[in-house]
């Protein structure tokens, strides 16, 4: 397999984790193989091995971890064209999802990392179509949260569908942008301690947070901010990104708005209005705008483009009550904590919500680097309200 590292690039740790994940639920658990590398869990079961162990294990050398990619692969075409039943099919599936995640974590990654930009990938010369103020009414009623077995591969926590009940309320046509984020900044936001939650709070002290954390302070009056390894203007009409659940609420707070439930998020994407607008109706889109699959007209999702577009962008993807990038762009902070729904279930990666129901926020929608697979609008996304170094931006609901 080649020399090992004592210290290694942290992107290798996470290729050859997802290698391992592919070869653990189809190849070791659904097909009954041997492992192909004796201490392959010491080295890349995210359950078991700590974050901070592991950039200092024994892992295989780029080539060596090339190789165990390849062999996993190999193998798992092999299985395949024997073929497989619908329960096997199941953990390709996951785990295929699984690599989408990580997909768009090495992305995140290299900008945590100042690396360079991920090359063939997403159309440059991003939308710049401007701002796009206001609220739209959504009527209240009966409302569907959670997934069936009839939507496809789902989620443990998705599980079950259940009947939500609705109050009406106004949500914003798009999310909070650089140039709003801005004045709430320039209004002493961070310092004004009537504006943040204590959990919040407490954040802000620890870490000195003035500004969203890549944010670079302004130059010939114009704010800044690191992409990846360059400095750039900051896009005043592109969705604010990189803040995390604590930065939203404060904003929120000064400026006297509230984020909106997952419920009340779900219902503004893919709900339709009762034929006299007065409710709820009891049909809904598979996407905002319907049930044609993504596009780049519709959504900045899959590298459509290579960044965050003008919010005012797409307005092909415009949903029923006409909130625009309800998919893509940026991931959604919601104000509902993350907690299984009535009937939950694991499944059989027991690691994946159950160990997080209580310590996490709820994003929705997904963001330019997430796959189409990933930002179903039911897909229940989780981070801890420190996360700052994700795509999340937000948007508001009136009070």
């Amino acid at each position: 397999m080649g020399p090992y590292l004592g210290i290694v690039n942290p992107v290798l740790w996470e290729v050859g984790h997802v290698a391992w994940f592919h070869e653990y639920w189809t190849l070791r658990h659904a097909a009954g193989r041997a492992p192909l590398i004796e201490r392959c869990d010491r080295l890349w079961d995210s359950s078991a091995v700590a974050h901070a162990t592991r950039w200092h294990l024994d892992l295989p050398d780029r080539d060596g971890t090339w190789r165990y990619m390849a062999d996993v692969l190999a193998r798992q075409e092999d299985v395949l064209a024997g073929g497989i039943d619908e329960e096997e099919r199941y953990y390709y599936d996951l785990a295929i999802r699984h690599e989408d995640m990580h997909v768009e974590a090495l992305t995140y990654m290299r900008q945590t990392l100042s690396y360079a930009p991920p090359s063939d990938l997403g159309m440059a010369g991003r939308p710049r179509a401007g701002a796009l103020p206001g609220d739209v009414a959504v009527p209240g009623g009966r409302w569907r949260l959670g997934s069936t077995a009839d939507d496809g591969f789902i989620f443990d926590n998705e599980k079950w569908a259940h009947e939500a009940m609705l109050t009406p309320f106004r949500i914003a046509r798009a999310p909070v942008t650089n140039a709003e984020f801005a004045a709430f900044i320039e209004a002493g936001g961070y310092r004004t301690r009537e504006f943040w939650s204590d959990a919040g709070w407490t954040w802000r002290e620890q870490h000195g947070a003035e500004q969203p954390v890549y944010w670079q302070g302004k130059r010939d009056g114009a704010w800044t901010v690191r992409r990846y390894r360059a400095l750039e203007e900051l896009a005043p009409h592109a969705p604010v990104v990189f803040v995390n659940w604590f930065e939203a609420d404060a904003w929120c707070r000064w400026a006297k708005r509230r984020l909106p439930s997952e419920v009340e998020w779900e219902a503004a994407a893919i709900g339709l209005p009762s034929a006299d607008g007065a409710r709820l109706a009891d049909q809904r889109r598979r996407w905002p705008w319907g049930d044609e699959p993504p596009t780049p007209a519709r959504a900045n999702l899959d590298f459509a483009f290579d960044g965050t577009v003008d919010v005012a962008a797409l307005a092909e993807g415009d949903s029923a009550f006409g909130c625009r990038q309800m998919i893509g762009n940026v991931w959604e902070w919601t104000a509902s904590d993350f907690l299984p729904f009535a009937g939950f279930d694991a499944d059989p990666y027991k690691d994946y919500s159950q160990p997080w129901f209580g310590t996490r926020k709820v994003l929705r929608g997904g963001c330019w680097a997430t796959g189409a697979r990933i930002a179903r609008p039911a897909y229940r996304n989780f981070f801890t309200p420190d996360r700052s170094d994700v795509f999340a931006g937000f948007r508001t609901c009136a009070i």
